[in-house]
């Protein structure tokens, strides 16, 4: 698959996830996807300081982002 594919199908995702983050206050946002297999995000608002963001980010981010980009391996919170 080509990056430019990679790439809109990861934002494709994260505009699935995004409604359940806001519902929260918080926000993501594509900051780099590495060899087509790691993707890069930055949690914004709420998602920061949340307790529980490391299980959103693998139970709500990652499989959202696997389920439209199988090859992608993992997914990686940057911090601000």
């Amino acid at each position: 698959m080509k990056s430019i594919d990679v790439k809109k199908k990861v934002l494709i995702a994260l505009d699935e996830i995004r409604p359940f983050l806001a519902s929260d206050g918080g926000d993501i946002s594509l900051v780099s996807i590495e060899d087509n297999r790691v993707v890069n995000v930055q949690l914004h608002g709420a998602c920061v300081s949340c307790s529980v963001n490391q299980m959103t980010l693998r139970q709500g981010v990652e499989m959202t982002i696997k389920k439209h980009v199988p090859q992608i391996e993992k997914v990686v919170s940057l911090k601000s």
